[in-house]
């Protein structure tokens, strides 16, 4: 069963974000483009890490 929570209201904010930041906020960056650049990137795909991990996530431990 699958984190509505953290897939919704933490992954896709985050990869939202990260992908804002890299694509239009740090084009009009001069002097520190290429930081900003990364941070986006980072936060994105740190929101792809909580987006998947939210799809994994169960309360109850599955036992085989």
């Amino acid at each position: 069963m699958a984190s509505k929570t953290i897939t919704i209201g933490v992954g896709i904010p985050m990869i939202i974000v990260g992908a804002l930041m890299a694509w239009l906020w740090a084009p009009f960056q001069n002097g520190m483009q290429n930081t900003v650049e990364f941070v986006g990137s980072l936060i994105g795909i740190l929101g792809v890490v909580f987006f998947i991990s939210g799809l994994f996530y169960t309360k109850e431990p599955v036992m085989h």
